[in-house]
């Protein structure tokens, strides 16, 4: 079954670029130009990160490196505010956004999404000693999100009614603070991304933080901009061609100790 998807999806790939206008010359302007500009949080370990010598690291900077690379241009990695990432998009200072960022419809809307590379999930982080077990354990309580997050686009939108049951909800710029916040008692949990949050508490040695309770599962995907069908198609193949060859099994491990990605093989 999983190899019949895999040729549907490398067909329904190949059908999808004949029927691009002859106007999407996405994929020549990266070549022309030369570069391929990943937008990303420099604070979001392990996808995207900043490490003791100041270098931007992480398993997106390994995977789109290999990308930039197969395509036979130079890989940059630009900070952005995450608050502003489809600004930056459109605006054509980065040629995408490849940063542990969660498919969701109003992304796909605005943006043209690859297909998920990544599981993930969004859990609750508390105190280990907060008595918190349940999603009715945080009535009253006071929760942390990442300012522009999936967190906050979920409790503000398929989550509200649970939102609504907390003291407060209180946004940060960057999931550090937030987890601090949490430790010295400033709030009571903060939702984020599980391959995030335990990288952040394992590296901040925090043992009296723990992963509460799941809200949801979630997927990562790149997104370029709506228009750059062609490249997104490219970026697409030149991952399942990764994913064929061991390249994405390679770094997953070294990252996550085995291969976590989804994207399809042939």
């Amino acid at each position: 079954m999983k190899k019949l998807f895999a040729v549907l999806l490398v067909l329904m790939l190949a059908v999808s670029g004949l029927a691009v206008a002859e106007g999407d010359t996405s994929v020549e302007n990266i070549l022309e130009k030369g570069t391929f500009i990943l937008g990303l949080d420099d604070s979001f370990p392990p996808m995207g990160f900043r490490d003791e010598n100041n270098d931007i690291v992480g398993f997106d900077i390994d995977v789109a490196k290999e990308v930039a690379a197969r395509l036979g241009v130079e890989f940059i990695a630009q900070p952005i505010s995450w608050d502003a990432k489809e600004l930056e998009l459109a605006s054509g200072t980065i040629d995408c956004i490849w940063n542990g960022m969660s498919i969701t419809p109003e992304r796909e809307e605005s943006m043209a999404m690859t297909f998920p590379y990544l599981n993930n999930q969004m859990i609750f982080y508390t105190r280990a000693d907060a008595g918190i077990d349940s999603l009715e354990d945080l009535a009253g309580k006071s929760v942390a999100v990442q300012n522009g997050s999936y967190a906050e686009e979920l409790l503000g939108g398929d989550y509200a009614d649970l939102a609504a049951t907390f003291s407060e909800v209180l946004g940060f710029d960057e999931y550090l603070t937030a987890l601090m916040d949490l430790q010295s008692g400033g709030c009571d949990a903060v939702l984020m991304d599980l391959v995030v949050g335990d990288y952040r508490i394992n590296g901040m040695g925090a043992t009296d933080l723990k992963a509460a309770v799941a809200l949801t599962d979630d997927n990562y995907g790149i997104g370029l901009r709506k228009e750059d069908i062609a490249l997104r198609d490219k970026v697409e193949e030149l991952l399942i061609e990764m994913k064929n060859d061991g390249t994405l099994e390679k770094i997953s491990t070294q990252w996550f100790g085995s291969d976590i990605t989804v994207v399809p093989a042939e």
